[in-house]
């Protein structure tokens, strides 16, 4: 019997084989649609319980599948769950389609949503409405049969373009390798670095040291190594992934994903993809987006020119370096925030290790929410790296399942990333909870030392971690208003708000202990942290707000005439360069977050979320930032709430004002306190 068929609480990763993939979806895509012929055939009246309820509850077996495959297709994939993925992707949007284009369906929807006024509906079952009917008349249910078939090829298209984009990049991640034997080249390097480098030699049966484009590989070479042309080296076969003459390269995919979304959302009567995606965020439209940006681009640039002029001279003064390149800005910053604050990023990994940090995020989730980590053997995993975890509320109740994935392998694509294996819903009174997972590429353990992380990596688990809170503490009655459904540009405020308690004393004493002394960590250090925090932050800024506005370019006009995807992205960011053009690199064909992951049209919400969370945060300054109070607003008013209410009420039930820009401004050093 197909395991993903039976009913299963956690996922059982060792009994599934690829081979169950397919047949499993398949028929739950055939149990989903049965579950919507009951809805239709229902003689009675359309009301709120026997159509808008009953439709929420619908496709939980094809969800818990999905979710199982679609997570590994991104932490543990391998050529076979690649394949599949390509075969699969079209009939879940075919399915997705059939039911938001199925007219008899979306009549009984709309009889109920046209009688809203006169239903007594708590807020979450009015948005539940609202969610539904937007849902199928955003996407396509209002169009004639010709422009449906339309639709239903474009988003078919759009589906198989998006993995074969990811694939691409992950194929040129995983080709490129830079083999290292003369110990000179690794000048610069610390000692941890050199060693995980030995370690992946050996692990390809080769002698010397071998780098990667992954993260915890490429990001403490391009910081530390003294060897100018290796740093160059490694630059630009990380600017080219997916750019190269080969059968990799991304310029046609990406050229052929920005055109038909242009058409989707014009077939949906959307001027551009920005102005259909927007309608539903909280920055409502594009215009209001690029002026956003433009606002924070005003206070940061000057900052931005007047820090990138400083690690100029800086640089021509330490090595009689000319012009400064893409290749240099990591490793002379490093060395001049060392020699500025007297603080070595290599000073601080031994009080980071993997193991107490994640106990100290632990903790202050106990001390904010009341919440108590269990690590647990019992709970299949989908690789032995893998750490499995119940959680409980501190009166025992039980709250959710927790995974954590932490170090970079072959089948795992770059960055880091919150998921999740089962919703959290109330179902016949029973509130069913989350499982919830946080992926990562955290520097590896060595043969002599743990996995010590870097002060990045350290923001990058809280960043996660918060997420992961956001998923685990949601309390609502249906799925899809649950955990982080929510507006886009409203997801990352758990996660960012979380990153600020990294550089309060009070939190760092908690879990930044010496990994062989136990010492915690100096507090010369976290005030350096602290004054550091805003270190370059001018063009830290710049370089968000580039990306932010290379997506509203892609996204917020007619793509039909771009020719060459380099020349466009060269034009997005001449407001916003600081370093001259690589002829050989792109971003865009690299560009996951808006070509693979959801974040088309949406690249903007981080800076966005970033004014909602230094605003946040400032209300636990004032109050403490373990305060019972605040703590408690938050966890009422955001974390549980999920997609039940509209983004800005529940902030500013949380708040009691509506979110300044002054917080962020201060907190960069942009403007004076």
């Amino acid at each position: 019997m197909n395991p993903l068929l039976q009913d299963f609480n956690t996922a059982p990763f060792s009994k599934i084989k690829n081979e169950d993939y397919k047949p499993a979806i398949k028929k739950a895509i055939e149990i989903t649609k049965e579950e919507i012929a009951v809805i239709i055939s229902n003689t009675e009246t359309p009301t709120f319980e026997n159509t808008t309820v009953a439709l929420d509850f619908t496709g939980e077996k094809l969800g818990r599948i999905n979710s199982v495959f679609f997570n590994l297709n991104s932490a543990e994939t391998n050529d076979e769950i690649q394949k599949i993925a390509q075969e699969i992707s079209p009939w879940l949007s075919e399915f997705k389609n059939d039911m938001i284009l199925n007219e008899a369906l979306f009549q009984r929807v709309k009889v109920v949503y046209d009688a809203k006024d006169s239903l007594t509906l708590s807020k979450e079952e009015n948005m539940l409405l609202e969610k539904q009917y937007k849902g199928f008349a955003r996407n396509g249910a209002n169009l004639n049969e010709e422009d449906k078939l339309k639709l239903r090829k474009i988003d078919s298209e759009l589906s198989k373009l998006s993995l074969k984009f990811g694939e691409n990049v992950l194929a040129e991640t995983n080709a490129f390798e830079m083999h290292l034997t003369d110990e000179k080249e690794l000048s610069g390097l610390p000692e941890s670095v050199k060693e995980a480098a030995k370690e992946i030699a050996i692990s390809k049966g080769k002698d010397g040291w071998v780098f990667t484009l992954d993260y915890p590989s490429y990001i403490p070479f391009m910081t530390y190594a003294d060897n100018r042309e290796l740093r160059k080296k490694l630059a630009i076969s990380a600017g080219k992934k997916a750019f190269q003459n080969n059968e990799f390269n991304n310029e046609k995919v990406v050229l052929d994903i920005v055109n038909l979304r242009h058409k989707r959302a014009n077939l949906l009567g959307y001027k551009t993809h920005a102005h259909f995606v927007l309608e539903e965020r909280m920055a409502e439209t594009p215009e209001k987006v690029i002026s956003f940006s433009n606002d924070l681009l005003a206070k940061a640039k000057p900052a931005a020119i007047k820090e990138f002029k400083e690690l100029e001279t800086y640089a021509k003064k330490l090595d009689n370096i000319d012009q400064l390149q893409k290749w240099d800005g990591s490793y002379y910053a490093e060395k001049l925030k060392k020699e500025r604050f007297n603080l070595d990023q290599e000073i601080l990994k031994p009080y980071f290790k993997l193991e107490n940090v994640i106990d100290g995020v632990f903790t202050i989730a106990r001390k904010l929410y009341e919440l108590q980590f269990e690590e647990v053997i019992d709970i299949e995993k989908y690789h032995e790296e893998v750490k499995t975890y119940n959680v409980t509320d501190t009166k025992g109740n039980f709250i959710a399942v927790f995974y954590a994935d932490f170090h970079p392998r072959k089948g795992k694509r770059n960055g880091a990333w919150m998921t999740s294996y089962k919703p959290q819903q109330i179902k016949n009174g029973i509130n069913e909870r989350p499982h919830v997972s946080i992926v990562c590429n955290f520097t590896k353990p060595t043969e002599t030392k743990p996995s010590l992380l870097t002060f990045n990596e350290v923001t990058t688990l809280f960043h996660e971690f918060g997420h992961a809170l956001h998923g685990m503490l949601a309390n609502t009655t249906y799925n899809s208003l649950s955990g982080t459904s929510v507006s886009w540009d409203f997801v990352e405020l758990p996660s960012q708000v979380l990153e600020n308690w990294c550089y309060e004393k009070e939190a760092l004493e908690i879990f930044a202990k010496h990994y062989e002394t136990d010492e915690v960590i100096p507090m010369e250090y976290v005030t350096k942290i602290k004054e550091s925090a805003s270190f370059h932050e001018g063009m830290q800024t710049l370089r968000q707000l580039s990306f932010g506005l290379l997506d509203m370019q892609w996204h917020g006009q007619s793509p039909t005439e771009i020719k060459s995807v380099k020349e466009f992205e060269n034009d997005a960011f001449s407001k916003t360069k600081l370093y001259p053009d690589v002829p050989e690199n792109c971003m865009s064909t690299a560009f996951s977050h808006i070509f693979q992951g959801g974040y088309s049209a949406g690249y903007y919400s981080y800076k966005w979320a970033e004014v909602l969370d230094a605003d946040a945060f400032e209300y636990f300054l004032e109050k403490g930032i373990f305060n019972k109070e605040v703590a408690t607003k938050f966890k009422e008013n955001v974390l549980s709430k999920g997609g039940t209410e509209k983004p800005m009420e529940l902030y500013k039930r949380f708040r009691g004002q509506e979110p300044k820009p002054d917080a962020l401004l201060k907190r960069a050093g942009l403007i004076n306190n």
